[in-house]
């Protein structure tokens, strides 16, 4: 049997065709655009999305049996805001994850409604990225397309619709969209009634590995496929991907170093942290995963060392960086703002400890270390919650730098795994492709047969006690001058 995961992402949509064992068949990428209409906005038109998936389907299966085909399932990206009229018409073009035009209902909903009460009502505070200030962006600027919204979506979740004709969500995608009680897995009422909208405007919802319906038999003659073929929930970006890399079960873990950075720890119970540090959401193996989210972590080397060295030989800035744990230089992470833990769009990256007879390797490895470190406050607050984390998995960019993951380990203090496969949310939606079409009892049945792994990093007793000295010092820099990144804005 054959199962197709689509990882719906911001600049281009990735197919991915699986084999009943968990082998990766073909793969296919599109692109599309994205648009950004005013400073600090970020639309794109669904229509693209529906257009270049349904062409890169076509191309993943057109060597392949097609009547193999069993499941289509999907990896999204989060909190974009999708509104339909009554003809199921685009009323405008989607608002994304990255877009900041929500300032002043973000501030209104922390502020007003209370951070307190968010968090009762979703187990989350607001971000700018969330649906729900989108909701109240559309509310207060554009009354009259808010009028016409018939259907409230996601992403992915617009690809799903228009394949199976079912309104749909996962628990997981919701999760991020402020508008769901995540420990009780339904929508909230009262934010319903905050953001004024009704239930019937939001779509049905799902565990990530249910079917939701069928292709619909235009679809699947269009695309040669068996009318047969289910539409399962999918999930969104970071859960699929999680999946994808294993990090399901109680305590399971994965990070991500890509552009940003992010925590994952899978949970059988649900839990939030006093601060609302983490985001709390309902994971796509049926049971809670928190995440924290650091905006700049790749990306911070990738501008150290292409816009500041002007260079782009990473491995000949990293080879000489050999004494770990006695670095002198410190540097804050926070190049685009920050949101685990700090919650702060006004944070900016610093250097503090450097004197005349620094090195540029000693400032190189600063870099790494601070993304360690800032993974680190990440990792606190989920402990301080009685979560226990022995290991990791790693993905990412920054996952293949051996320096860079020695020092994660050693500054977490656990052990970290590299896995065989690397394809993020685009496998893992088709490993739950696979779970909801039965080939797997459950998700975390399907991640241990098909996730392996093929190295473990350990850390070392003497790095880590040096990295708990220099995380104490850490720790105490962003405090100190917090108050200065509002007068530098």
């Amino acid at each position: 049997m054959l199962y197709i995961g689509i990882d719906l992402g911001t600049s281009a949509v990735k197919l991915l065709l699986m084999n009943e064992d968990g082998k990766i068949k073909n793969i296919v990428s599109k692109e599309y655009p994205l648009s950004f209409p005013k400073s600090g906005w970020s639309e794109q038109n669904p229509q693209h999305w529906y257009e270049q998936s349904v062409a890169g389907i076509k191309e993943l299966i057109e060597h392949f049996d097609k009547s193999q085909i069993c499941g289509i399932s999907f990896g999204g990206q989060m909190h974009g805001l999708v509104a339909l009229d009554k003809n199921d018409e685009i009323i405008r073009p989607a608002i994304l994850w990255n877009d900041g035009r929500t300032f002043k209902e973000t501030e209104y909903l922390n502020n007003v409604i209370g951070k307190e009460k968010l968090s009762e009502y979703t187990a989350n505070i607001a971000f700018a990225g969330f649906t729900a200030p989108k909701i109240l962006w559309m509310k207060e600027n554009e009354p009259n397309n808010f009028a016409k919204i018939n259907k409230i979506m996601l992403p992915k979740d617009y690809l799903a619709y228009k394949l199976s004709n079912t309104f749909s969500t996962d628990v997981s995608d919701a999760s991020g969209m402020l508008l769901f009680d995540v420990k009780n897995k339904c929508w909230s009422k009262e934010m319903m009634e905050i953001c004024g909208i009704k239930e019937e405007q939001l779509p049905q919802i799902f565990e990530s590995y249910d079917v939701v319906g069928s292709i619909r038999p235009e679809i699947a003659k269009e695309l040669e496929l068996n009318e047969s073929v289910k539409i399962i929930a999918g999930a969104g970006d970071n859960a699929a991907a999680a999946v994808g890399t294993g990090a399901v079960g109680d305590g399971m873990c994965n990070i991500s170093i890509g552009t940003s950075g992010t925590v994952f720890i899978s949970s059988e119970k649900f839990g939030v942290d006093e601060n609302n540090s983490l985001h709390s959401f309902a994971h796509a193996d049926g049971k809670y995963h928190l995440m924290g989210c650091m905006l700049s972590a790749g990306s911070c080397n990738k501008w150290w060392v292409e816009e500041i060295l002007n260079t782009k030989e990473y491995d000949n800035e990293l080879k000489d960086i050999k004494n770990l744990g006695n670095n002198k230089v410190f540097f804050l992470p926070y190049l685009m703002g920050e949101r685990s833990p700090h919650n702060n769009p006004d944070a900016r990256g610093c250097f503090i400890g450097m004197s005349m007879d620094t090195k540029r390797k000693e400032i190189s490895q600063a870099v790494l270390e601070g993304v360690a470190f800032g993974l680190r406050d990440s990792l606190e607050i989920a402990k301080s919650l009685g979560i226990k984390i022995e290991s990791t998995k790693i993905c990412g960019g920054g996952a293949k730098s051996d320096i860079w993951v020695k020092i994660i380990a050693n500054v977490l203090n656990i052990n970290v795994e590299r896995i065989e496969i690397e394809e993020g949310p685009a496998l893992g939606a088709a490993m739950l492709a696979a779970v909801g079409c039965k080939e797997f009892n459950n998700v975390e049945e399907a991640s241990n047969k098909i996730v392996k792994v093929v190295e473990t990093i350990k850390p070392e007793d003497e790095l880590v006690s040096n990295y708990d000295i220099a995380y104490k010092k850490f720790k105490k820099i962003y405090p100190t001058v917090k108050e200065l990144y509002s007068e530098l804005m």
